[in-house]
């Protein structure tokens, strides 16, 4: 079997490299401003961790010979990316037999869509599988174990990806038909991150990192739930999984852009220090409309999107959330 990995940036080349030994072919598709001649000529990642990609992976900017024969093809692209690529791949000639694996965490501006939406928008005929969970890209490329979920509304295109992408020891996958809360679990805690790497910026304790995540994930159940989420899904490794990780962990981007943030630093220059995405930084503003339009009260969220698009200052955030009126929990 082939796979095909859409995206050279650091979690698609740690996928790539992850999965290497359990497909007889694996291609590796970035845009050519995106493939360096060194990286192509090398064969080596540098971030998060040196590691050596096989020789038999091949690397490409032509997408038409990218997924040529590819079995599954893993998009690991920017959620502002994902359409557009969606479209180049129906340009490229994808047929319907091909599985197309969503690894991207986010929502579409303006559209307010989930991946797998705006994947089926452009690509109605192809099975599409949501892969998302704790991963994060240094951790794995340690050799050190994870889980994660995959989730679909074609139970034998997730279970044939659970297979061929599970890996002995370090990867495990787990299946799942709850497809909206999987996306939402993985996009919306992002969100939450933001605010754990504030509280961390601060020293505010791990009492109020145990609150932030508590009251964060009842925001992201309240948001998710009424989109047509399952609760147990967001219990489970896409929701509270990758909300434990990625809140507790300096390797997560989006808890350093909340870290950043809470020293006082400037969105603007945050993302440019960084020179990669944070996918919660778009979230916080989707999340915000998706609550005003559902009529749900996400202040926590809400205060994130403040902190990240206004001047309003780490104290006075502390202190506008601590001082709301007193409710019920």
């Amino acid at each position: 079997m082939k796979l095909t990995v859409l995206g050279p940036g650091c979690w698609g080349s740690t996928l790539a490299w992850l999965l290497c030994d359990n497909f007889e072919e694996v291609t590796l598709w970035g845009r050519s401003a995106d493939l360096p001649e060194s990286f192509i000529k090398t064969k080596r990642i540098s971030s998060p961790l040196e590691v050596q990609l096989q020789e038999k992976i091949q690397i490409t900017s032509n997408l038409n010979e990218a997924i040529k024969d590819a079995d599954i093809i893993l998009m690991v692209i920017s959620t502002s990316g994902i359409r557009a690529v969606s479209s180049q791949l129906k340009e490229a000639g994808i047929k319907p037999n091909q599985i197309l694996v969503n690894a991207s965490k986010g929502l579409e501006m303006p559209t307010l869509k989930r991946m797998s939406e705006v994947i089926e928008e452009e690509l109605p005929d192809n099975p599409i599988v949501v892969l998302s969970g704790p991963t994060l890209a240094k951790e794995v490329l340690a050799g050190l174990p994870t889980a994660a979920s995959v989730a679909s509304k074609d139970e034998n295109s997730a279970r044939l990806v659970q297979q061929k992408m599970s890996v002995p020891n370090r990867f495990r996958l787990y299946l799942n038909t709850d497809i909206i809360g999987v996306e939402l679990g993985g996009s919306l805690k992002n969100v939450i991150a933001i605010a754990s790497g504030f509280v961390g910026a601060m020293k505010l304790g791990d009492n109020a990192r145990g609150s932030i995540l508590t009251r964060g994930m009842a925001e992201i159940i309240r948001v998710s739930t009424a989109l047509g989420a399952k609760p147990s899904t967001l219990y489970g490794l896409s929701g509270m999984g990758d909300l434990i990780a990625t809140c507790s962990s300096p390797l997560s981007r989006n808890y350093t852009v909340g870290y950043m943030l809470g020293q006082g630093k400037k969105i603007n220059d945050i993302l440019a220090e960084l020179g990669s995405v944070a996918e919660g930084v778009k979230t916080s503003e989707a999340l915000c409309k998706l609550s005003k339009e559902l009529n749900i009260y996400t202040p926590l969220s809400e205060m994130i999107y403040r902190i990240v698009y206004t001047d309003i200052s780490p104290k006075e955030a502390l202190n506008a959330l601590m001082n709301r009126e007193l409710k019920q929990e």
